[in-house]
Parts: C-alpha cells; sequence; structure tokens
C-alpha cells in the first residue's frame, strides 16, 4: 500500500511526522530533530544564556513535552517584541493507570483512563498499541527516561456483538470505566494457579516487601516483559512510565485526488508541524539575515486537551520564560510584552456535509478553503480587530486564501491556548486549519491546507514587524 501517493509534498511530510509521534514526547523530539537540522542549538532551563548571540537560532524543551524554538534578528537588543506561534502537541487518548494489572475471565486486560474529551466510541475495535516514555536504570547507577513506541497491534477493545445486543444501533452507550477496558491477551497459564475472585477481580498480589521505587506487582510481568524486550533492558530496570495506547493504522492520503488527510492527531500535530517546518525553513533562508525588529518563535505546549494547567502547558510559565530570559528588567520585559504579537493555531470545524445545521449559515468553512479566523464575543477565542487585520495582511503577503469561524448563539463555543496566552498581555489572534471529525481516533482535514498554513508563519516571521511599525492603535 502507498501511503504517501501523489499529493502536496508538504502533506506528505505532515503524515510522516504524525506517524512517527503517537505522544507529545515524540512529537517534541521529533520537532528537536527538525530544528537541530535546520541549525537551531539547544538551551537548558537550568543554565545561563548569556551565550545567546544575534543571528542566533535556539530551541528548548520542558519535560521532554513541550518545546519553544526561537531565532534572533541582527541586530536584537534587550525589549524587542516577540512573534511566537502557539500550538499544542496533545490529543484525546487513553493513558495506562499507574496500577494496570486487570484480569477477567482468562482475559488479560489493561487499565486505563481517558484523557481530554474524546469520542470514545471511535476506539472500539481498533488495533491498538502503546507508547510513551520509561523511566529506566542504566548500567551506571543513573536514571533515564527513554521514548519507547511499538509498533505492533496489541490490545483492542471489542464491541458487543450485536446478537447480544440488538439495540446497540438504536441507543449506543456504554460505561467508560467498566466496558471500556483493552484486552491485552489471553493467561490461561495464570488462570491454573489463581483463584476465580482473584482473575475476576483484578489479579492483584500482595505488596508486602516490595521498594516504593518499584512497579512490578503494578502491572502484568508480559506487560513489562514486552516493554523490556521493545527497549533491550532487563524487566526490573524499568522503575516507572506514561504510557498511551494509540491506533497503529497509519496517517494516509485519502479521497478521490487525495485531497484529503485520514488520520489520528491532526488536532493540533498539523499546527505544530507546520509551526516547526516554518521556523526551521524561515531560519534558512536568504531572507533570515535581513529580518529586523521581533524575535520569532513558537511554542508546542502540552495539556491543552484538558485545560493547560501544567508546568508544560500554556498556564505555565514557558512563554514568560522566554519573554524573561531576552529581556530581564521589568523595563524591558513591559517594551516586549507590549511589541509582541500571538497566533494561536488550534485545528477548526469545517462544515459537515451532513450536519450544515450546526454551523452559522454565513460562518461555514470548508476543508482546503483557506485558513480559518476564529472570533468569539465572549473571549473563548482571543482574536479582536486588530489582530484579525494583522493576520489577513500577512496572509495577503503570499496571496492567500481566509475564512471566518463564529459558533452559532445556541451552541456552547470551544477555547485554545489563546485566550490563556493573551493575559500575558500580548495581542493574540486565534486561527486554524478546517477539519472534520475532531477527536475522534480518525480525523479528517486537507492535503491543500497544509502548505497555506506554513506560508502563513513564515509570514508573520519575516513581515509582522514592518507591518507593526505602520499600524497606530494608542
Amino acid at each position: 500500500m502507498m501511503l504517501y501517493p501523489a499529493a502536496p509534498e508538504a502533506a506528505t511530510r505532515l503524515l510522516k511526522f504524525v506517524n512517527v509521534s503517537p505522544t507529545p514526547f515524540h512529537a517534541v523530539h521529533n520537532a528537536v530533530v527538525r530544528l537541530e537540522k535546520a541549525g537551531f542549538q539547544k538551551l537548558k532551563e537550568t543554565e545561563d544564556w548569556d551565550h545567546i548571540t544575534p543571528g542566533g537560532k535556539y530551541y528548548f524543551t520542558r519535560n521532554q513535552a513541550a518545546l519553544v524554538a526561537f531565532t534572533l534578528p541582527n541586530q536584537w537588543k534587550h525589549g524587542a517584541g516577540i512573534s511566537v506561534v502557539a500550538t499544542h502537541v496533545d490529543s484525546p487518548n487513553l493513558k495506562v493507570r499507574p496500577v494496570s494489572k486487570r484480569s477477567k475471565l482468562g482475559y488479560m486486560q489493561v487499565g486505563i483512563e481517558t484523557y481530554g474529551g474524546g469520542i470514545w466510541h471511535s476506539w472500539l475495535d481498533r488495533d491498538l498499541s502503546i507508547a510513551g516514555r520509561v523511566v529506566v536504570a542504566e548500567k551506571s547507577g543513573a536514571f533515564k527516561s527513554k521514548l519507547v513506541k511499538i509498533d505492533r497491534p496489541l490490545m483492542r477493545i471489542p464491541t458487543l456483538a450485536i446478537h447480544l445486543d440488538r439495540n446497540v444501533n438504536e441507543n449506543f452507550k456504554f460505561n467508560q470505566e467498566t466496558e471500556f477496558v483493552p484486552i491485552l491477551g489471553m493467561i490461561e497459564s495464570e488462570l491454573n494457579s489463581a483463584s476465580k475472585k482473584d482473575t475476576e477481580e483484578g489479579d492483584l498480589k500482595t505488596k508486602s516487601g516490595q521498594q516504593a521505587s518499584s512497579i512490578q506487582e503494578n502491572h502484568h510481568s508480559a506487560f513489562l516483559s514486552l516493554l523490556s524486550e521493545e527497549m533491550a533492558i532487563a524487566p526490573e530496570e524499568i522503575h516507572d512510565f506514561e504510557l498511551s495506547l494509540y491506533d497503529t493504522q497509519p496517517a494516509v492520503l485519502g479521497g478521490i485526488n487525495n485531497e484529503f488527510i485520514f488520520s489520528p492527531r491532526m488536532d493540533n500535530l498539523f499546527s505544530s508541524f507546520c509551526a516547526v517546518e516554518a521556523i526551521a525553513e524561515h531560519s534558512t533562508s536568504n531572507l533570515f539575515p535581513q529580518v529586523q525588529g521581533n524575535v520569532n518563535a513558537i511554542a508546542l505546549f502540552n495539556h491543552e486537551e484538558i485545560g493547560s494547567v501544567s508546568t508544560s502547558g500554556a498556564m505555565g510559565s514557558l512563554l514568560p520564560t522566554l519573554l524573561n530570559r531576552l529581556s530581564p528588567t521589568p523595563h524591558t520585559y513591559a517594551q516586549s510584552v507590549a511589541k509582541s504579537f500571538l497566533l494561536s493555531c488550534d485545528m477548526s470545524h469545517a462544515v459537515h456535509p451532513n450536519y450544515s445545521s450546526k454551523h452559522e449559515e454565513n460562518h461555514r468553512p470548508v476543508i482546503n478553503g483557506g485558513i480559518i479566523i476564529k472570533t468569539n464575543a465572549k473571549q473563548r477565542y482571543a482574536t479582536d480587530s486588530i489582530s484579525s487585520f494583522i493576520l489577513k495582511k500577512m496572509i495577503d503577503r503570499y496571496g492567500g486564501r481566509i475564512q471566518e469561524f463564529e459558533v452559532r448563539n445556541d451552541m456552547p463555543c470551544g477555547s485554545t491556548v489563546g485566550p490563556l496566552l493573551s493575559q500575558i498581555g500580548i495581542r493574540t489572534v486565534d486561527v486554524g486549519a478546517p477539519m472534520l471529525s475532531m477527536h475522534s481516533i480518525r480525523e479528517t482535514a486537507g492535503t491543500h491546507d497544509v502548505q497555506p498554513t506554513i506560508d502563513l508563519f513564515k509570514s508573520l516571521f519575516e513581515g509582522f514587524s514592518e507591518l507593526d511599525k505602520s499600524l497606530t492603535v494608542d
């Protein structure tokens, strides 16, 4: 099967990025690989940044789950503004519980917790595997957090046969705690030595004598052996992990003319990929040495799907840290904020042909129809007339198209990192590329929306400071 047949080149690169990025940890790692290829240098928050210089390209990560990258103009000095593209790298998924060992009626099961607002029925009858990070002991006695991704189907959450529930198509509901447990395999060998009560209620053994840092009795031994084999370590060298389930079916091109992307995690790896590509391409272009004014930056946050309240989320200190490091006095910090502009990019709802009434009749964006400006009078999006004007002028620079989205008055409106980050005082606009099936395990986006999104971000990096000089507001 050809995963990447003829289609816009940027779209095929997006597919490859998504397919190797099943978790935020992998997405950040792969973004770093791309940035370092473009000449970006790693910074650490624990160290001084005295060595950064005008014309330099830098990045730092936090907790393996968030990333900030920036380029300094050749005439950079403290107090310069920041033109930043903000996205997020997390998506709704199922996470393995700290104590995941479950079994019932001869089936080896894995306890999971739902993360974010997923369309959970879309996870049923899918070929699932696991990915994430594992804390392992090294021979030196030190410990290290390493990424893992098992590339074969391991689990399923099977639906109940229609013969046993004749009304399933009329009123399909299920309990996310008791009827949404993945099956890992069969445990016939364990059943011979376990009581029926143990088997049905979780097969948990006493933890007497177990070290606090050991997790060996919290999970099926077969599960830990699987991880250890994948990582070429002994099971007892595994001391902790954060693992998520993911769909092993790869992201692919679809539609009669390859106009669609059928993929997991479009919300919001689509925007994150475009941000990384834009700053990498900008920093290696002939225009980069000529750019003056603002620092250009991207911020890939974690935990947007659950409120952004974490050290690696938009409500954390990532962006203020960058502002403080580059403008360390109260005076220069305030100057920097006043000169800055933030483009919050998350995916947006394309009109659904079967549910057109869900959109306000004059705000029905379509896939492959151009960037969407998202506006909400209640400030669920941070767009106002000034930031919208700036965004449109940036799109005019490369001849792109624009669409508008406002939610109906009789429907609630989602939100993004934009309103959260605008609290810093930075002018903000909320935009997104159109998609269908948001928060499903398989979402749909447009192949012809990828390059225009990259172009918009590059246009911001190349042209914002000059436009800002010609705009009078206060």
